[in-house]
């Protein structure tokens, strides 16, 4: 069969006509289109890393609310969540309306964030933004948070805080988009969003117990640095993509996004070492990703040599940042105010200063586009700063209101109970466990070693689903030697589930 361009010359001419009049560059969807499983890998990064950062009894609850609030995320936002963030017919600036719902008249026609790629690709690539900022707002239950319940607050949160938004910053009709502020990759809806956001969330959760904050590190330094390897990578991914193109204007949000996460991560490392005389692989992780967030805002409106004062300023601010949750009194487990709204606020502001023209124009699109100070724009910096103003406290206020209204619902109770969060939350809401181990001892306060001198008994060790370390109740260990007062041994070997007479069981701590 003869072909034109691949097409077969027997189909009808208005199948060729409608081919020949496509407008899109197959290299842009192509690249939109890589760049948004890119960053639907960071999903499970989001979740390797908090797991590796909390303690082993509650690593997997983590990784499931991680995981379970990116499905939520995509049925919200193909149910109407799309729409309320970027729908073209709602003209009140705040949220968008319902013309899209269920995705809607979402096909072909040039999306609203470019005329480079059509909007039912920018509906796939805005909906992993919101995966990602649910996923980092996840971070607020770590170890004392019920899943079921964060997962109906994730729906309403998404719908309430993020869509508004995002909305504000890249609707076409949006106030803060009409107005001029420059928000790349999302420094307001995403990074202010969920740092923020977890902030107020951890507020109203409350603290966990004060024997839960004894001698707390990371159970998994490892996953700590696999989530971290893993969210770099899908987060040039997600700057390079806000280009909307396979263009210049990627290549620099990319190379922007390196040099942050490399000068981030140094200086943390660098702030850390100056204390503990260690170079530790969670300082280096957590000054990366705080350079990694503060280029989302400004990656591709910066040269690159105002990307490393970028990473510079957040790798120290933020670790610095860490020390507020004390000065609040708010349990922010995972630092996701100092890691993400501080580092998001950075991006923002510097925006402000080192925004350039030339830049925001590599993309061959937005060629009138005006910087910050390195432009004599000197407007745009107050302009920054009042975006930032708004999208903490509208996004603040909200959150605490929700959740709130959620914890008071019967049954949807945000917080386990004080024995649930002592056993852990793997044990209560997953019963399951990220890693099956033999425990000797619990916690810090448990002892040096296995054995009860009262008993003169060594403590049986058990495998981590049995109560962690506590056997149950009803069974014994399969034999204890005991010895008398002058070392001998009786040998008195019982066998497993016998019971003593007063219905106690040997072994139960």
């Amino acid at each position: 069969m003869q072909t034109t361009h691949g097409i077969p010359n027997s189909w009808p001419p208005s199948v060729l006509q409608t081919r020949e009049s496509i407008q899109y560059d197959r290299g842009d969807i192509s690249f939109i289109i890589i760049s948004g499983a890119m960053v639907s890998f960071m999903i499970p990064g989001l979740a390797f890393l908090y797991s590796g950062l909390s303690r082993r009894k509650s690593a997997l609850s983590l990784i499931w609310a991680v995981s379970a609030s990116n499905a939520v995320v995509i049925f919200q936002w193909y149910f109407w969540g799309y729409s309320l963030a970027f729908s073209s017919s709602a003209t009140n600036g705040y949220i968008g309306n319902l013309r899209n719902f269920g995705l809607l008249k979402v096909l072909a026609d040039p999306s609203p964030g470019s005329p480079l790629i059509p909007e039912l690709l920018y509906s796939f690539f805005q909906m992993e933004f919101a995966c990602v900022t649910a996923g980092i707002l996840m971070g607020g239950l770590a170890e004392r948070g019920r899943v079921f319940p964060a997962m109906i607050f994730t729906f309403l949160w998404v719908t309430l805080v993020y869509c508004p938004l995002a909305c504000w910053a890249w609707g076409l009709n949006g106030w803060a988009f009409k107005w001029g502020v420059l928000d790349f990759a999302g420094g307001g809806p995403v990074e202010i969003g969920s740092g923020v956001g977890g902030l107020a969330f951890s507020w109203v959760l409350g603290r966990r117990h004060q024997t839960e904050l004894l001698n707390f590190r990371p159970h998994n330094v490892s996953m700590v640095g696999l989530g971290t390897s893993m969210l770099w990578f899908g987060w040039l991914g997600f700057n390079g993509g806000s280009a909307f193109g396979a263009n210049l204007r990627a290549i620099m949000a990319i190379w922007n996004s390196m040099l942050a996460a490399a000068f981030g991560g140094m200086i943390w490392c660098l702030l850390d070492y100056r204390l503990e005389r260690h170079w530790t692989m969670v300082g280096f992780c957590s000054g990366t990703i705080a350079g990694l967030v503060a280029a989302t805002p400004s990656s591709g409106y910066l040269h690159p040599w105002s990307s490393v004062i970028v990473g510079l300023a957040a790798g120290g601010l933020c670790n610095f940042a860490t020390k507020l949750k004390f000065l609040l009194q708010v349990d922010d487990a995972l630092d996701l105010f100092a890691e993400h709204a501080i580092g998001g606020i950075i991006g923002l502001f510097l925006n402000g200063f080192f925004a350039s023209s030339t830049v925001v124009a590599l993309d061959g699109v937005n060629l009138t586009t005006k910087g910050g100070w390195v432009d004599q724009n000197w407007k745009q910096l107050y302009m920054q700063f009042a975006y930032i103003c708004a999208t903490c406290v509208y996004t603040f206020i909200v959150t605490a209101l929700l959740a709130k209204a959620v914890d008071m619902v019967p049954g949807l109770q945000l917080r386990s109970t004080p024995e649930g969060e002592r056993l852990g939350m793997d044990e209560v809401e997953i019963g399951e466990f990220a890693s099956d181990y033999i425990e000797i001892r619990r916690d810090f306060t448990d002892g040096a070693a296995p054995f009860d001198s009262l008993q003169g008994a060594f403590r049986p060790i058990v495998a981590a689903g049995d109560r962690h370390g506590h056997p149950d109740s009803d069974i014994r260990p399969r034999s204890v030697d005991v010895r008398d007062a002058d070392g001998d041994s009786t040998n008195h070997l019982r066998p497993i589930n016998e019971k003593m007479e007063n219905g106690d069981r040997t072994g139960v701590i």
